[in-house]
């Protein structure tokens, strides 16, 4: 059995848009990868086109200088498209991944309505402890608190929501794309519901 394989010779002509559509496959595109962001306005209507055609929504915030692909809804999945795979999986957040992001969303608030020395916004895991015990019976044990509160900012990594700042696990950065995916009028929602269910 033989099988044939794709020379490099064969391949069509190299077009710029295929790195900020890497980009965007990988995760977030943010507008400090000068070249890739640049690529991406001077071809924004391309790569909508493309990506449309795999299902995929192209959302670009040019005020906050990023860009990420959404799965197009269930609900305007038609003509065809409906038959196409899920390329994303919907993750589905538990109580203390849904209050982690409340609270890095405050924070993300805080810090752009007060700190105006930074660029990036940075919290350390002691602090958002003293938040995050608001939230659960006063008996519960610190340690293990602690424990919930930092496997929470492991999976919401995985989202890209944050990042470890500077290697030290204490230390954090909270990403813009939470800010996009948690608008203020949701935040505001969210808590109340948050508080009701720890009170």
């Amino acid at each position: 059995m033989s099988f044939e394989t794709t020379e490099v010779s064969d391949l069509p002509e190299f077009d710029e848009l295929g790195v900020p559509a890497v980009r965007l496959l990988q995760g977030v595109l943010y507008a400090d990868d000068i070249l890739a962001w640049d690529t991406l306005l001077a071809r924004e209507s391309d790569l909508v086109t493309y990506f449309a055609k795999i299902g995929l929504m192209l959302v670009v915030d040019r005020n906050e200088g990023m860009a990420y692909l959404k799965q197009v809804d269930e609900d305007h999945r038609s003509g065809g498209y409906e038959r196409l795979p899920r390329l994303f999986r919907r993750t589905s957040l538990g109580y203390a991944a849904t209050l982690l992001c409340v609270l890095l969303r405050d924070e993300y608030r805080r810090f752009e309505d007060e700190d105006l020395d930074n660029e990036r916004c940075i919290v350390d895991v002691n602090a958002l402890l003293e938040d995050w015990k608001q939230f659960f019976p006063s008996e519960q044990d610190e340690v293990r608190l602690r424990k919930q509160l930092l496997a929470g900012l492991s999976s919401l990594e995985k989202l890209k929501f944050v990042r470890k700042f500077g290697g030290a696990s204490d230390t954090w950065e909270v990403c813009r794309l939470l800010k996009a995916r948690l608008p203020l009028e949701e935040l505001e929602s969210l808590r109340d519901r948050l508080l009701a269910a720890a009170e």
